[in-house]
């Protein structure tokens, strides 16, 4: 299993910008699948965007296309967000989660708070 850290959340006015990183623990990390996801307040977590183990594909939740970017670097084990034109509901709680398929994440972070004020 891979062992995940996320940082970079914080609070941000709408039109704002943050990134996120997702720093990686155990020798699997470059062969895993990391997806980012996000909970709001009272609803189910859902998945935000992800990345093969690769980084040649990228696959994103159409709320965020065009505005989110996720990368990895497999030298540093460290996955990224990058956030942009972020919006109020853009607000929530942000996990990292590797997995070996993009439907098998077995390791989870413990989460980053985003918050976005209008």
């Amino acid at each position: 299993q891979v062992q995940l850290v996320e940082s970079g959340g914080g609070l941000v006015q709408a039109g704002g910008s943050l990134r996120l990183s997702c720093a990686a623990s155990g020798r699997t990390f470059s062969r895993s699948v990391i997806g980012w996801f996000r909970q709001a307040p009272g609803k189910e977590r859902k998945f935000v965007a992800r990345i093969s183990w690769s980084g040649s594909l990228t696959y994103y939740a159409d709320s965020v296309k065009g505005r989110f970017t996720i990368a990895r670097d497999n030298a540093k084990n460290k996955a990224l967000l990058q956030m942009n034109s972020l919006k109020v509901e853009d607000t929530a709680v942000y996990y990292c989660a590797a997995g070996s398929t993009s439907t098998n994440y077995d390791s989870w972070g413990q989460g980053t708070q985003v918050t976005v004020s209008s």
